[in-house]
């Protein structure tokens, strides 16, 4: 048999509310007390409502839709932080549609396309090969992370003092010389503070420093052959030295480790190693590494919070584009494992 459909005004019988009301909980729910969304909601499930998304859409203009724009999926940073932005669905009750980039800014363009032909509310950009300017032109609200962001609001880490941290930990240690292995990044890109923090720290240390700064990669085919190159010539150059590596993020890093472990068949004790990020492969690697914690839950709550009052100013048609821009830092913590503490 034929269901019967179910309307606001089945709703509104059912709870003592007005239509209006009905309608005010699904449109701005935001307008209705705890107790009045409690009841009308508790109403939907007893009678069984299906909501029409695209008459919604047709009614007030909103598609509830956010995009998602990544660099890639190989880094397990980006991976984790992604499950993060994704798992605010429930608590902002937006739907996303997700891009990867791969680091191209065709593609990444391409996406942006796309996402303002599906009239998406918002765009959070992790992606780093749009300018920040260009992406303030887009019209709608954009919030980054981790990127340049001079022209749009942004949630960072605390990169500096991040890099301050790993390598004070390293000097700590015992270490005789240090090294940092990064991205040749411009100054403008937020992760450049791990840089600073590592030049900071050598130059008051007095200790001997090198830097390896040149593109990586991003999967562990792609980073492999660069980081032989790179412990070879540490090899050659500083055999017996004790060395603490300062190591940009926790896939390198982890490449890093399996070489040494490969070569000697364990961590020797001249090798004392930091990641950054604390993303999933840092714990699980045969020799846990040591790594500077990056907050990306609440980089991602941040986000999208920032991004929702923008969103939500503009349907209510105010200047959301002229207000202050906002760059959240988010604190940083050193997470001490295997790589820099041996077992006696």
């Amino acid at each position: 048999m034929k269901e019967k459909k179910v309307t606001f005004a089945d709703l509104a019988k059912r709870t003592g509310f007005s239509k209006t009301t009905i309608s005010r909980y699904f449109n701005h729910p935001d307008t209705l007390t705890e107790e009045s969304r409690v009841r009308i909601a508790g109403a939907i499930r007893e009678v069984g409502y299906k909501e029409n998304k695209l008459a919604k859409v047709l009614a007030n203009g909103r598609t509830e839709i956010v995009g998602i724009i990544v660099p890639n999926l190989h880094m397990h940073y980006y991976a984790d932080l992604l499950s993060c932005v994704l798992n605010t669905a429930e608590k902002h009750g937006y739907k996303f549609l997700v891009f990867n980039g791969e680091n191209d800014k065709e593609r990444d363009r391409s996406a942006i396309r796309e996402l303002l032909a599906y009239k998406a509310e918002g765009i959070i950009v992790i992606s780093h090969t749009c300018t920040s300017e260009e992406l303030s032109q887009l019209g709608i609200p954009v919030v980054t992370i981790e990127r340049e962001d001079r022209y749009v609001n942004s949630v960072n880490s605390d990169n500096y003092e991040g890099g301050i941290t790993a390598v004070s930990h390293l000097v700590s240690c015992g270490c005789e010389m240090l090294i940092h292995i990064n991205a040749d990044l411009n100054k403008v890109s937020p992760a450049y503070g791990r840089i600073m923090g590592f030049r900071n720290v050598a130059a008051k240390s007095g200790l001997p420093a090198k830097e390896y700064l040149t593109y990586l990669g991003n999967e562990y085919l792609e980073i492999k052959p660069k980081m032989e190159s790179i412990l070879a010539d540490i090899e050659k150059n500083y055999p017996g030295v004790k060395k603490g590596i300062f190591v940009s993020n926790d896939t390198a890093a982890y490449v890093l480790v399996n070489l040494i472990l490969k070569r000697y068949k364990y961590l020797p004790d001249d090798y004392l190693i930091v990641g950054f990020d604390d993303s999933l492969i840092s714990r699980e690697s045969v020799i846990p590494i040591t790594t500077i914690h990056q907050d990306i839950r609440t980089m991602a709550d941040t986000a999208m919070d920032l991004l929702v009052r923008q969103m939500k100013d503009r349907t209510e048609n105010k200047d959301w584009a002229s207000a202050p821009l906002e760059h959240r830092i988010i604190k940083t913590e050193l997470l001490v494992r295997e790589t820099t503490i041996r077992e006696p």
